[in-house]
């Protein structure tokens, strides 16, 4: 079926329109207050965010996280949303597959929240405290050191190398956190290799061929 109209027509039909749309936006009805009565509530209006570093891989992505409970107030902060950071200019809000999924690995029940030890011959895991922890690595650290600590090589040259006991950094971190982990790690003797954040051991002739100066 085809419906004419006329010039006149159809500018009388828009201008109605337009003027009945005006009305309602203006709040001459009652659309504002009935979708305001069925819409629910923002479900992050109320949580507090803290932002952070996605901690996967050495991209740095910023994340922000949700969190219910006022830590302030002595209450456990209850994360229960993650979202990428607009405002970080690595990802700009964008998040991979693992990052959007951060939230289950917060909430996992197999994630080690805690300091663990074990010991020498036995089968699990045992709760330390954090003292107890730091005292043992540092022990064991300097133990190693002063077994194996290379100060000249073949040639007669001093060089001041720990090279049995290598360190992984991560970029879950602050640049000043980074920039003391490096200093701790050069004080030590240890030797980063070229291109890489793995302090790692090798021999002399490899430390030679590529250590960085």
């Amino acid at each position: 079926m085809n419906v004419q109209f006329s010039r006149r027509q159809f500018l009388k039909g828009t201008g109605a329109g337009v003027a009945g749309t005006a009305l309602g936006a203006f709040g001459f009805s009652g659309a504002e207050t009935a979708l305001a009565q069925a819409a629910h509530a923002f479900k992050l209006s109320k949580a507090t965010e803290t932002r952070n570093t996605c901690p996967y891989c050495s991209v740095s992505c910023g994340m922000i996280l949700y969190s219910r409970g006022d830590v302030k107030k002595g209450e456990k902060a209850d994360v229960f949303h993650i979202e990428g950071d607009v405002d970080n200019p690595v990802n700009r809000g964008t998040l991979c597959p693992k990052g959007a999924g951060a939230l289950e690995f917060i909430k996992s029940q197999t994630r080690v929240k805690y300091p663990m030890h074990r010991k020498p011959g036995s089968d699990k895991f045992e709760r330390v405290s954090w003292d107890f922890a730091i005292e043992r690595i540092a022990k064991l650290m300097k133990d190693d050191r002063d077994a194996n600590f290379v100060t000249a090589n073949r040639d007669g040259v001093p060089v001041n190398r720990w090279t049995t006991t290598g360190l992984l950094g991560g970029c879950a971190a602050s640049n000043e956190t980074g920039w003391l982990t490096f200093k701790v790690a050069r004080s030590l003797g240890m030797v980063r290799q070229s291109g890489s954040d793995v302090w790692a051991w090798c021999d002399d002739q490899q430390l030679d061929r590529h250590q960085e100066f």
